[in-house]
């Protein structure tokens, strides 16, 4: 079975220490054929303050190096997670331009600068009313990322939920949401884009069925698996059970990318 993690961070990224040449040993010892490295490249700061311009040495410096030293027959694939098109379209196009990735996430990780900026991961959800007035800010978000082209899958649609039930406590669902997701996922579909399953490091895996129901539905075909592994034993983790999971539920293929351009494996 050919395993591809298509989200993961290394210590280009603020939140991990990882070096990528670990993340690649644990991925060759997890029976990964494949992994795309996806460093953050946030517009937007954790507390909403607009960051300045991104220095892209350090990631392709790290990329080039650890991709020489790769096992034969591995493939390490050069990717990011862009967060905050929606609120800066003309500066994610710019940044990205004359970088030889393979591979862009649209992430949506802050709330609307109008509203503070703040990362969903900061906020205190104290009620289930919090929740619901974060993720209706968040919904709004993602439907409007999907109307962008610098992206190529939309990330980690469900994160939300990590801090706001797993954290907090709540019991929180989407369920009110589900005309939001049909709208930005047309969106994605019709622009050619795709949407991701993330594992969540391994813990999310189940919890992605009502989503790929409706994207399924909407004819959507275009499917990205990763881990968001900041640390190299998170590796793959869940990624072999999403594959089956997708298999079960009809789908006939997952997705990787070569220059921006999908390429989809059978499952």
């Amino acid at each position: 079975m050919y395993l591809a993690d298509y989200h993961n961070h290394t210590c280009c990224s603020p939140d991990s220490e990882a070096k990528l040449e670990d993340m690649v040993r644990c991925a060759v010892e997890a029976g990964l054929s494949e992994l795309c490295t996806t460093d953050h490249l946030d517009l937007l700061g954790w507390h909403g303050e607009v960051l300045g311009d991104w220095d892209w040495t350090p990631v392709l410096g790290q990329y080039e190096r650890v991709r020489a030293e790769c096992p034969e027959g591995f493939e390490l694939r050069l990717g990011i997670e862009l967060g905050a098109i929606q609120f800066f379209p003309e500066r994610a196009q710019k940044i990205l331009e004359g970088v030889p990735l393979d591979f862009v996430i649209g992430s949506v990780h802050n709330v609307d600068p109008k509203l503070g900026g703040e990362d969903f991961y900061f906020i205190p959800y104290k009620t289930e009313q919090d929740c619901y007035t974060a993720l209706d800010d968040y919904f709004k978000s993602l439907c409007a990322l999907a109307k962008h082209d610098s992206y190529d899958v939309i990330g980690h649609i469900i994160y939300p939920l990590r801090y706001m039930n797993k954290r907090d406590g709540h019991s929180v669902t989407l369920d009110r949401y589900t005309e939001h997701m049909a709208t930005f996922m047309r969106s994605a579909i019709g622009n050619g884009r795709g949407i991701e399953v993330n594992t969540n490091r391994g813990a999310e895996v189940e919890a992605w069925r009502p989503v790929l129901e409706l994207y399924r539905e909407l004819g959507g075909e275009i499917i990205t698996i990763g881990t968001d592994a900041h640390k190299p034993e998170d590796v793959g983790k869940g990624v072999a059970q999403t594959v089956q999971m997708l298999k079960d539920m009809g789908f006939s293929y997952y997705t990787v990318y070569r220059g921006r351009k999908p390429q989809f494996i059978k499952l």
